[in-house]
């Protein structure tokens, strides 16, 4: 790997958290004005059209990237990600932008607890220190027991630990599949489940909300495609933890569009989450 790809890679990945941060807000503003499942259902029916284009212009075609042979897990690794999807979304409108990412950020620590005993993967005691001591930053976020603790921040704490089973699945798949064939089923997989639920919710939208759903589509696909490419140019434990940045750019559009706050225990916390989570990823690239 050149440095010049690590750093166009760097550039990517800094690139796809900004989209992704966008997305969120976007995804905020419709989540707010319709219900989650029909704004995910019609997210889903352009990330299934995207897959299936993807797949339709590379060797074997379409065939070749939905042949598998573990479709039960595949599928159930879609489900798992479209239903992850819908619980942070209406944890946006629960709590905001700010402390639902707040509290997601800890995904990673989650995944590498859990790589034990998910993937039988060793985890030393310097990594389980630090998810310690990244979990007393999500309880310094939540503030359990003072009084002010709200039932509802536990919602992206469900959202992360989909999102860390929906990686670790992710990487079980890809022992015996390929990346194309994982992401073709993802987002086929995902459109179908989110039909059958969300056409059942269809409400009427108004023009300008029809522009920010083609907006959503729009960074949805290419938010995906920008991470595809920096995983193309660059290794995963070079700018991954450039990935935390859409925290950055979650707070930017939550003060500045939503009107949100940083609570101090808020953002105390987020700093502790990171730098365990930091720590945690130079762990596991010194191992490697």
């Amino acid at each position: 790997m050149t440095e010049q790809n690590t750093r166009l890679g760097i550039l990517l990945m800094v690139v796809t958290t900004f989209i992704f941060a966008v997305q969120d807000g976007i995804s905020r503003h419709l989540a707010g004005e319709y219900n989650v499942y029909m704004v995910v259902m019609i997210r889903y029916w352009f990330f299934a059209a995207f897959v299936i284009a993807v797949a339709a212009r590379k060797a074997g075609g379409v065939l070749q990237a939905a042949a598998t042979t573990q479709p039960v897990f595949q599928a159930f690794r879609a489900l798992l990600l479209v239903t992850e999807i819908c619980v942070m979304i209406y944890a946006f409108t629960l709590l905001g932008l700010i402390e639902a990412h707040a509290v997601f950020a800890a995904y990673p620590l989650l995944v590498a607890a859990l790589s034990g005993p998910v993937l039988g993967e060793h985890v030393g005691w310097r990594r389980w220190a630090a998810i310690g001591v990244g979990f007393i930053g999500v309880l310094v976020i939540l503030k359990p027991g003072l009084g002010v603790f709200q039932p509802a921040a536990i919602v992206p704490l469900i959202a992360a630990l989909m999102f860390a089973l929906y990686a670790l699945v992710t990487r079980y798949a890809a022992r015996r599949d390929s990346a194309a064939t994982s992401f073709f089923w993802t987002g086929t997989v995902g459109s179908v489940a989110m039909t059958a639920i969300g056409i059942w919710f269809w409400e009427p939208m108004t023009g300008s909300d029809w522009g920010w759903m083609g907006a959503l589509c729009i960074t949805g696909a290419l938010g995906h495609y920008t991470l595809i490419k920096c995983y193309e140019v660059a290794e995963a434990s070079a700018v991954q933890p450039f990935a935390y940045l859409q925290l950055v750019f979650v707070s930017i559009i939550g003060i500045t569009v939503f009107s949100e706050t940083i609570r101090t225990n808020v953002a105390v916390g987020a700093c502790i989450v990171v730098a365990a989570g930091l720590f945690t990823l130079w762990r596991q690239r010194v191992k490697g």
